[in-house]
Parts: structure tokens; sequence; C-alpha cells
């Protein structure tokens, strides 16, 4: 493996001395540099050609030729393809204090890449004596020749013969002919771009190309390029011209508003989403419903107070206070419900705007913004890389432009398993994308589609689809064979790679000291790569900088960036199945383990995805961004195409994420944990859909990127007015801000600019980074193809190719991944991923909507994603208070919905306060679980007496919740099963999960403590045949005593309440008939949780009666104490079975 190092340094600018006073030091900046064969170092840094070209010592000008029909530029150049070769070839890693190095990988894992996309794709060896690297190949992997002579020649030799060598070929010493070069390069049909003129940045040339809305003409439709022919048909100038030419002035009215011409005005304009409106007949009785059951609720409250139950008053004040708290948590949930909604999409209308041939975009290229999908791992131990690497193939697989999508796996653990699992995927990709874009399969998650119980043959019309289907089940079985093995693979290797080691220290040791008595060698175990070499993550064996808290940051380009013509099989391809005319092309794949260093916070799951974030920025910067848990893959190909049909729509460049239900796969059938949560899916978020949108839930979820980084939507005054502003009339400002930096706010004045020297402190000191947010913002409007769509783009303006891939751009996403980019920086509390929450995903979606943003709800027919959920009653109670947690700390935080901007809607903020507030609602459904079990102790009842009115209350609380009910299943489409799994599951969590959040946050809070709940035994089953074994298995927790006390305490009461009833001289029939009634009511909600404790067989660990029989007897013995028989002046009475 050969190592190329980017040598790191301080930025060799110098400052003056009042400067360095006034403002705060900036974190250590990097340059790179790169050594090549013949000695020379060539720069690599972006802030160092900027900085001097930018410097006030020297008058910049430039003199710029025009392309001419004998001075043709080559596009792209053979040193730019080469150089986007060897960046995929190329392990990147560095990190605070470090050297960025890029490692040459000569074998990314044990198979052969087979596609020329892949790291380590096979290729020629270069010809030049004592160099080793691979020679350069075009997108099919076939060898790139600039000499006649057929010499093989690699990247860095071929660039010193060129820059250093005369341009000599090393072969047959004739220089090399750039026309030769330019017919291998340029890509026939692709639009003929101009120098850009002097003066510009990088960011400003793009912005430029993507200003222009006409294609230029192709070499394919001219034949022979005519310059004159391209400047006077197009109206061209030297630069990037207009795709409109302005006629008698432009097209500019007043205050300098752009007008449309009229060609687009008259053009007829098709929506791409409608919404769905719930039927009146429906949800006008639901509505009055409410009313009705809020105003029952009041009186019924009111008439409690006025009428206390003197013979037990505490009894009737706890009943009270709980009853009071019950009705302001249902109302807290009620109310955002009163406005539900559905939507649609129509996927014909987005591809005849985007990818059809029309005058602004001829060749019907699409004009599709693109997607970075983002994928978490943490730990392949508790996440099998298996199930991440079906993930990401159905990823790759995505119905989406192949050139407008990139997926980014955060692999938070640095494992090397985890890497070379990718590997493998991206191999197995080379296969399974161009068989799923043959057939049409669905889904395409290879372990789901392989494993589904229906006929396959189905609606598949070509004739080699049986075969095609067989050889690709079987190339995926020895995939699986080979993923499932790399544990044992790494673990050998590693092995005999560190007896080597061993070995050869010791010969080192004889040679240097024959004299000297032999002592122990301690080498320290590392975990080796495929290609001989450290894994520059963490170790099997943890070692210093190599642990999973302390290791260097690495990007692995694993499939190169795509090239921008679609590239179609041939029948000369040696290929398992016959891929002609199929795209063979895939998505841009890259690894990403940040830098991590003891002392520093890395924030989880949050700051794992401010990392990509920046990583992606520099990389791709894809303007939309899908954030996906490594368990849950695309189950619909059109997924991607259906959330950009909201983002794209009209006033879309005011939503700030598309947010998916999660839908699971392996439940039970009678999911007895209500796991599928479909009532918080179907019913609440649809709701929200109908106010300011819904919450984020953290995975299946389409960002906007400039939303992400803490910008506040366009045209927020227009939506939120002062309130004066109907009286005093704001004078609107002339030529104030451009279009692009008015989309761009932050700030709630309408003064304010965006201040070039206060972004650095919000985003860090990465100029590439910063150079990217205008881009991805204007990239991500909608289509400005009607006079209605307001911060538009014009049509055809994505069509251009992408920039290539070069060394530069990985050494700066390294640097933006390190431990310390985030110092002294806004990452964490108003850009990205929001710190300080078990649950980052509420609080990240909160901040958006507290600036004005909103959020649509995608519900597909087709399921978009699919994932898995825990089936067991440990683990999902476990899952239950990690959410409950991140909720208390959200209550106590400066994230509460009592503290939101006037921004959000009176709704919306009902329901961010309810996300606060519900944990807190266990205590008090604790103690009126508790209370029938006191009332059939003591013989008293939480009234006086069950008289008339207090009848009549309840039947009619009741029969109202039941039709509120019915109502919700009708409008949602849930069933009747599923809602009362979900009553049933809000009281086994309220009772367990939900009191350990809350005392684990006051905790927290006022004391500081950090409280964690863990499991500390187990007993499995022994059906492994069994899919839903796990749900059989019990494991103990401390989260189950509440609702096991609250089980054994009212079954005892309810006999104790029989017998004195019996047995009594006076038996008082109505309050045991009261006390029992909701003594059953308590119980039948907890089944689920009972049924659970039996195990497959009864199995119940003792523990568990132990625990549950000592509480009871002591709960039983207290109340003896405190409420003694009549007649006895004993503790505790005399009390004698009748």
């Amino acid at each position: 493996m050969a190592s190329k190092s980017f040598k790191g340094s301080r930025s060799t600018l110098s400052q003056s001395s009042e400067s360095a006073e006034m403002k705060p030091p900036l974190p250590p900046t990097v340059t790179f540099g790169r050594r090549t064969s013949s000695g020379r170092y060539v720069s690599y840094s972006r802030d160092d050609l900027d900085s001097e070209l930018g410097s006030g010592d020297f008058v910049n000008y430039t003199v710029h030729i025009p392309p001419t029909p004998d001075n043709q530029p080559m596009d792209p150049s053979i040193s730019q393809k080469v150089e986007e070769q060897y960046v995929s070839n190329s392990l990147f890693t560095g990190g605070f204090n470090s050297v960025t190095r890029a490692h040459l990988m000569d074998k990314v894992f044990e198979s052969e890449a087979s596609h020329p996309q892949m790291a380590g794709a096979k290729g020629s060896s270069c010809a030049i004596p004592g160099c080793d690297a691979k020679v350069m190949s075009d997108e099919r992997g076939i060898d790139i020749l600039p000499c006649e002579c057929d010499f093989k020649i690699c990247r860095d030799c071929y660039i010193d013969a060129v820059k250093t060598g005369g341009g000599i070929c090393p072969g047959c010493k004739d220089p090399y002919k750039n026309t030769d070069l330019d017919e291998i390069a340029v890509d026939n049909g692709r639009p003929l771009p101009l120098p850009p003129p002097g003066g510009m940045s990088k960011m400003e040339r793009r912005l430029s190309l993507m200003k222009s809305t006409k294609s230029v003409l192709m070499r394919s439709q001219t034949g022979d390029f005519d310059h004159n022919r391209w400047l006077f048909e197009t109206r061209g100038t030297y630069g990037y011209g207009n795709a409109i030419w302005p006629k008698d002035g432009g097209f500019t009215g007043k205050d300098d508003d752009v007008v449309e011409p009229t060609e687009l005005m008259n053009k007829p304009w098709r929506p791409l989403t409608r919404k769905l409106k719930i039927p009146a007949a429906v949800l006008s009785p639901y509505r009055l419903l409410i009313v009705v059951r809020m105003v029952v609720l009041g009186l019924f409250l009111a008439w409690r107070i006025s009428h206390p139950n003197n013979d037990a008053v505490w009894l009737w004040g706890m009943s009270v206070v709980c009853e009071v708290w019950f009705a302001f948590s249902w109302l807290l949930d009620q109310l955002p419900k009163l406005c539900p909604i559905n939507r649609a999409t129509d996927l014909n209308v987005l591809k005849e705007k985007f990818e059809t041939p029309s005058q602004n975009n001829p060749t019907g290229k699409s004009d599709l913004p693109g997607v970075d999908v983002f994928v978490s791992t943490a730990d392949p131990e508790k996440e099998p890389p298996l199930v991440t690497a079906n993930t990401i193939l159905s990823i790759l697989a995505a119905n989406y432009p192949v050139e407008k999508l990139a997926c980014y796996v955060s692999d938070d653990g640095g494992a090397l398993l985890t890497f070379e699992a990718m590997a493998e995927a991206a191999s197995f990709a080379n296969i399974w994308v161009p068989f799923c874009r043959k057939h049409d399969i669905e889904p395409r998650n290879p372990e789901t589609y392989f494993n589904l119980k229906r006929d396959p043959y189905k609606n598949k019309v070509k004739e080699d689809f049986v075969k095609d289907r067989r050889r690709v089940k079987r190339e995926y079985d020895e995939f699986k064979v080979r993923i499932n093995g790399l544990p044992e693979s790494i673990r050998r290797r590693s092995d005999a790679y560190h007896a080597r080691e061993e070995i050869q220290a010791m010969k080192n040791r004889r040679k240097n000291r024959d004299d000297e008595p032999a002592e122990t060698l301690k080498i320290p175990k590392a975990t080796w790569m495929a290609d001989g070499t450290h894994w520059p993550g963490t170790w099997m064996n943890p070692g210093p900088e190599h642990s999973r808290g302390d290791h260097a940051g690495i990007i692995q380009v694993m499939l190169k960036p795509p090239s921008d013509e679609p590239l179609l099989g041939t029948a000369d391809d040696a290929k398992i199945i016959n891929l002609t005319d199929v795209d063979i092309r895939l998505p841009l794949l890259v690894y990403v383990s940040r830098e991590k260093r003891p002392g520093y916070d890395h924030n989880k799951k949050a700051g794992a995805m401010n990392a990509l974030v920046r990583a992606s920025a520099i990389m791709s910067n894809g303007p939309f961004i899908l954030n996906l848990d490594c368990d849950h893959y695309i189950y619909n190909s059109q997924a991607l195409r259906e959330g950009m049909c909201f983002m794209m729509d009209r006033g879309g460049d005011r939503i700030c994420y598309v947010q998916f239900p999660q839908r699971f796969e392996g439940i039970d059938p009678s999911d007895r944990y209500a796991n599928h949560n479909t009532v918080f899916f179907d019913v609440n978020m649809r709701a929200l859909d109908g106010l300011q949108g819904p919450v984020y839930v953290g995975t299946g979820c389409l960002f906007r990127r400039v939303a992400l980084y803490g910008f506040d939507p366009p045209r927020s005054k227009e939506h939120h007015p002062g309130c004066c502003s109907c009286c005093f009339a704001r004078r609107k400002k002339v030529g104030s801000t451009s279009e692009e930096k008015r989309a761009l706010r932050m700030g709630d004045s309408d003064d304010e600019e965006m201040n070039l020297s206060l972004i650095p402190k919000k985003f860090g000191n990465s100029t590439f980074l910063i150079e990217s947010i205008p881009v991805a913002e204007f990239q991500g409007r909608p289509l400005a193809d009607h006079p209605a769509v307001k911060n538009g783009r014009p049509p055809g303006s994505l069509t251009i190719p992408r920039d290539l891939l070069d060394a530069s751009t990985v050494a700066e996403a390294i640097s933006v991944i390190s431990c310390w980019y985030e110092d002294k920086t806004e990452w964490g509390h108003r850009v990205g991923w929001i710190y300080g929450s078990v649950t980052e995903d509420v609080v990240t979606g909160y901040r958006m909507h507290n600036r004005g943003w909103k959020s649509v709800y995608c519900v597909t027919k087709r399921d978009a994603f699919r994932g898995t959920a825990p089936i067991n009653l440990t683990d999902r109670l476990h899952q239950v208070l990690r959410w409950a947690t991140g909720s208390v700390e959200i209550f106590f935080s400066r994230n509460n919905a009592l503290l939101a901007s006037p921004r959000m809607k009176l709704l919306q903020r009902i329901a961010y306060l309810n996300v606060g507030i519900y944990p807190f609602t266990s205590i008090f459904l604790i103690v009126y679980c508790f209370l029938p079990a006191l009332s059939l102790f003591s013989g008293q009842f939480i009234v006086q007496e069950l008289n008339v009115t207090f009848l009549t209350y309840l039947l009619t609380i009741t029969l109202t919740l039941c039709m509120l009910a019915v109502l919700e299943i009708k409008w949602s489409g849930i069933e009747l099963e599923e809602w009362w799994r979900n009553e049933q599951f809000w009281l086994i969590g309220g009772t367990s999960a939900h009191l350990a959040a809350v005392i684990q946050g006051l905790l927290k809070v006022v004391a500081g403590i950090e409280i964690s709940f863990t499991l500390t035994s187990k007993s499995g089953g022994d059906d492994v045949d069994d899919e839903f074994a796990d749900l059989y298995v019990v494991k103990w927790t401390s989260l189950m005593i509440p609702p096991i006390t609250i089980m054994m305490t009212n079954l005892i009461a309810i006999a104790v309440g029989f017998s004195r009833t019996i047995y009594s001289v006076i038996p008082q029939w109505s309050r045991l008939i009261g006390g029992v009634f909701f003594s059953f009511w308590v119980l039948a909600h907890l089944y689920p949780f009972a049924k659970g404790l039996m195990g497959r067989r009864g199995r119940t660990p003792t523990i568990v009666f132990v625990w549950s029989g000592l509480i009871a007897i002591t709960i039983s013995l207290l109340w003896v104490a405190i409420n003694p028989p009549a007649g006895s002046t004993q503790i505790g009475g005399s009390f004698q079975f009748p």
C-alpha cells in the first residue's frame, strides 16, 4: 500500500497584532500537500490558493482565450478524471494535530472488486520502473492510455511527465497529443462549457453555471463546433449565458422584481401534490364530540369537587387531583387533532416537469436536485452488518437519477467489520442494482425480496427473469456467507499478521542484541486490513489511538461518483446476467468515521449526523438529506420521488422536511406491545400535518439542507407580519439584497443581511463548506415554471455535470469531521442536529418549526421505508424509557414549548407541550391504579354513593371516548384492535418506563445524578426456529416492579373486598361493585404485560414472584397498620379470618 501524506501546518497567512487582539482565536487550520514521485510538493489546499490569489499585494488580471475550432478545451480533462480515480482508491485519515494521509488501497477487502466505480477496482499496473500504482481507467474500467504507443502509466507518473518532463511520453519519447486526449476524455452529448471570467470564486462560477436556463448546442447536434453559431443563436457571452435573452431592456418591473416571459405565463401549470380533506360527514361529528366531551368533563370535575366523600376525604382528594390531570392531559392530546388531512402526490407530473425534453431541457436529462442519504450505525455487534448492508443496497437501487444520489454511512464505532461489510455490499451492488433496474424489482432489499411469501414471478414479462433471479439469489447467498464470515476472517488475518510482526521483531532484536538476555516482546495486537496495513479505526483489542472513543477520522469513497451520462451494459460485459441496454452506473457511496478523542463530548448520534452534514456538503452537497437508521431500508423505490414532489411544488421552499411514517417488520401478529405504533403514526401525525407539520421522529425523514443550517424560511416576514403591520406599512427596500441572500436569513430583523464575518463563527472555518451553502439553497428551490412560484430556480439549471471529486476535497472533508471542528461554533446549538437531549430528533424538528418552517407528512400507498422494532417486553420498555427520558429533558430545557416563538402556531405549540408533559402523567396514573385496591381494602369509594348523577357522567364520558375512537379509526384507517393495543400499552408504559423517566429526569436536573436502568438477568427460549421466539424471552428489569405490584395489589384487594362484603352484617355491594369494576379496568389494560411475564410455557423467573409477593404483603400490612379493624387497640389490630 502506498501512502501519500498531506503535511498539516498552520495557515501561512500572517495577521496583524491589532486584529489578533480584537478577534477570537480561530481553530487550527490544516493545509495539505502531496509529494510526487519526482520529489516535488504539490499543494492541495484551497485556503492557500485562495489566499494567494486574493492577496492585496498584487493586482489580479486574467487573459481568457475563447474556445474556437482550433482551441478546444478538454471536458473533463484527463487529469481530473484520474484524480477522481485516485480519490476512490484511497483511504483518507486525519484529525486534530495529525497529518492527513491518503492511503492508496491496493485491496479493500478479501474479494476482488469487479465494478470500475468501486474502490480497489482491478486494473493494469503502471509500466514506470519502481511504481506499483494502477493505470488510469474510464467509467467502464478500460485503461486510459494517453499516448499512441499504448504505454501504461498511472496518474502520478502522468502528471509528472506532463508538468516536469516536458509532456514527453516515457515509453516512445514523443510528446503527448492533446487532441487524442480530448477525444478520449470528452463525452458526446455533454454541453460545452466556456472558461469563467477572472476574479470569480468557485461558488460564483457554480451559481453562474446554474443560472443557465437554456442548453447550449451539443457536439452531437452540430457535428463540428461552430463558435459563432453558438454565440448568435444562444445570445451567449464569454462566460455562462442566460437562457432567456432579455428583450427591450429585460424582464424587470417595479422594484426590480423579475417578470416572467410570456411563454411561461401562458403555459398550463399542474401541481405536484394535493390535499385530500377528510369528509365532512366524519370530521364535523368528530370535532363536535371533542367539544361535547370537553364540556362534560368540565361539568363532571365541577360536580366532583363540590360533592366530596366525607367518609374518605383522602380517597376523594387523590381521585379528584388525578382526574383533573387526566382531563388536562387529554385536552393537550386532543386539541392538535382538530384539523387532520391526507395528502397525495403525482409522480407523472414530476417526471413531466423534470425529466421530459422541453425548450429549456432539450435532452430530457434529469433536472431533479441531488439527495444525500445518511445511514448511521455505531456497533456492529448490536447492529448486524448484514442488516446495514441490505439497507445500503436498497439505497443504491433506489429509483432516482444515479448522478444525483449519494449514500454516506456513518460508522461511529470505527469498526473494520463495518468497513469491509460496506465493501462487500458495494461489490454485490454491481449485480443487484442492475438486476433491480432491469426487472423493476420491489422491494429492493435483497433479504426481504428473497424471503417474500408471494409469487415472485407475478407481473414479470421478460423471458430471462427466472434465470436472472436464480443466479442473483445464488450470488446473494454467497454474499451472506462472506458477510457472516467477516468477523472470523478479520480475526484470523490479524492473528497471522501479528504473529509475523512478532517473529520479525524477535529477529531484529537478535541481530542487534546478541549478548543481552532475551526479554518478552510486547507488540500491540493491531487489527489488519486486507492490504496488510493497520486499520486506522478501532481495533478488536483496543490500543492507544485505536479504541472506540479514540481514533482518527476516516473517509473512504467506496463507489466513486458515476459518469454524467448513462452507462449502458453491452453483450461483451462478462456479467452473471445479461445487462444489455441497462444502466450499470452506481451512486456515490462513502464510508465516514468521524474522529474521536478523549476529553471531547462527541454527542452520540446527533454529533455523527452533523459530521455527515459537513462532509457531504463538501463532497456532493445535495440540497436534500434523507436520514435512515441502519435497520430502516427503502421499501418503495419511488420514495425519494414522492418526497421530492412536496419539496418541488409551489411553496415547497418553506418546507424544512418531509417525514415518512415508520413501518415495521417481524412484529407478532397480535402486536402485543403496540410495536407498530399506528395510533401515533396514522392519527397524531396526520393531525399535525394539518397544522405546521409532523414532528421529526429520527428516521425516514427528507430534510432541506439549508433548514438544517439554521436559516429562516424564505418570505418569513410575509407569513408572520408584526402586530402593527396592518396600520403602519413598512416601506420596502429596493435592491437591498439579492434573491439568494434574501432566501438565506438568520434572525428576526428585516435589515439583517448575511454578515460574512460572522459565518465562520456559526459554521466553522471551512471556506469550502461556507461556499457550498448558497449553492445548496439555490439547487433546492422549486421550479420557476409558473408566475405563482416564488423564489424558484430556472428550468434546466440542474442538468449540468457535477464537479469532479479530487483529493483536496476529501482532505477538507477529513478536516470538518475532526473532533475540534465544532469548538466555538453553533453546530449542535443552532446549526444541524441539536445536542443536549436523548431525543435529539424531536428537538431538531422543534427548532425548525420555531423558526417558522413547515413540515409535511408523506403517507405513500406502498410503504416508503420499513424497519425492525423490539418485540420483547423488556426491550420495548427500555425503548419507551429512552423516549420518555428525552421528553423530560425537553420539558426542563429551553426547548420547552412554553418558550416557543410567535412563529409557531398555537395548536402546534400545544402538541410540542404535550411531548414534554406526557411522562408526568405516570405519577397520577400509578396513584389512580392503586385507588381501586385502596377502595376495596378500606370499604370506601371515591364518591359518597353511586348515585344517578355520577353514573350518568361516567357513562357519557365513556361513550364519547368510544365514539371519538370510532371516528378516529374512520378517518385514519387504523383498526379497532390497534387502538385498543395502544390504550393497553399506554397504561403499561405509564406505570413503568414513564415513571422511571420522570425520576431519572428530576434527579438529573435537581441533583445532577445520572441513573441507567439496565438488564440484570436473562432467560431465553429453546425454539430457535420460531420467528417470534424473542417475544417469549423474559428479561428481568427494575421497570417491571411497579406494574407487577399494581397487578398483585389489585388481585389481593378484590379477594379482600369480596370476603368483607360477603361476611359483613350489612353488605355494601355498591362500593364493592365500584372498586371491582375499576380494578378489572386496570387488570384488563395490564393483561399483555402479565402475558409477557408468563413466557412461552409459564416459565416466569422466580424473582418476579419474590418481588411481587414482598411488595403486596408490605402494602397489605401497611394498610392494616394505618386503618386497623374497629374495636382494636393494638397497632395492626387483631384481624381474624371469619
